[in-house]
């Protein structure tokens, strides 16, 4: 395997842990729920970019994911208040 799969593995396996471990020690909390969003919206940029191959597509498609990523985020923000 090369370095860029292994790092986004461990990556992913790093951001599952920390999820994980907040999920157990902290109390449920609107941090609480902005990190897990958060370590979520990184693992997705990964998984798509790394194994999904977006980095070779055309810019409209990176821009799309972005874009649709991005109001999805601003959705849920504004949600939660």
């Amino acid at each position: 395997m090369n370095k860029s799969l292994i790092f986004t593995y461990i990556s992913l396996l790093f951001f599952t842990l920390i999820t994980a471990v907040l999920s157990i020690y902290l109390p449920i909390s609107k941090l609480l729920i902005s990190l897990v969003l958060g370590f979520a919206t990184v693992k997705f940029l990964l998984v798509v970019y790394q194994f999904m191959e977006l980095k070779k597509a055309n810019i409209f498609w990176k821009m799309s994911v972005l874009l649709t990523l991005g109001l999805l985020v601003l959705l849920l923000l504004f949600l939660k208040k």
